[in-house]
């Protein structure tokens, strides 16, 4: 005869693991290629990643290495975003475009000028602005 044994059953709070250097890079690579699409000045760049100019610059030339999960997930969303407007719109030049304009959704502001007060949290309100789009 077998016997269950019962598991406990309670929820696991997630934690995530560390970013590994490779997925790091590889990140950032596909960040930097976004950054470019969208015309976005280092400046911009570095302020959508929350970091100096001058660390923006470093990981241009000799790439990330390990990064927080902070910057992390800023750049998970920052990929979102450009995914979700890839679903959106058919012709990626006007994905890409819609990042500068004016959007009575976030107050007459663009999704760019809203990233850029800083906030990851304003990422996260225009990559669920594109999901809510998205799924109509």
């Amino acid at each position: 005869m077998v016997r269950f044994v019962p598991i406990n059953t309670a929820p696991r709070e997630f934690t995530p693991g560390p970013i590994f250097p490779e997925e790091a890079a590889a990140g950032f690579r596909a960040a930097t290629k976004l950054f470019t699409r969208w015309e976005l000045s280092e400046a911009q760049a570095a302020a959508l990643l929350d970091m100096p100019k001058s660390t923006y610059r470093r990981w241009c030339s000799a790439g990330p290495g390990r990064i927080s999960r902070d910057r992390g997930m800023r750049l998970g969303i920052l990929l979102g975003i450009h995914k979700a407007s890839r679903t959106l719109f058919r012709d990626p030049a006007r994905g890409d475009a819609w990042i500068k304009k004016p959007n009575d959704a976030f107050g007459g502001r663009s999704a760019l000028d809203l990233m850029m007060n800083g906030y990851i949290t304003d990422l996260m309100r225009v990559r669920n602005y594109l999901d809510a789009e998205r799924d109509g």
